[in-house]
């Protein structure tokens, strides 16, 4: 357990920042399931619009630092390869 002072602070901080990037992660999830589900019925215009949502929303993951670049780009780049060999 904390003793200090800081700690205490410090403690709290986590806290709050874990459960803003635990809501943030959540988000983004959500956002990358309807692509999922979009490409799984096989629509592909349904999916093109859900990936243009989903990808603003994973690059703010990356500024907010609830992602790694890499780890965005790959989303990213898997997601709309399977998008384009819908047609």
């Amino acid at each position: 357990m904390a003793n200090s002072p800081q700690a205490k602070k410090r403690a709290r901080q986590n806290e709050k920042r874990f459960a803003i990037n635990k809501a943030r992660r959540s988000r983004i999830r959500t956002y990358l399931r309807k692509v999922e589900e979009a490409i799984a019925s096989g629509d592909k215009g349904a999916a093109t619009d859900a990936l243009r949502a989903a990808q603003p929303e994973l690059m703010r993951g990356v500024t907010k630092g609830v992602f790694h670049k890499n780890t965005a780009a790959r989303k990213m780049s898997r997601l709309s390869a399977r998008v384009k060999a819908l047609g």
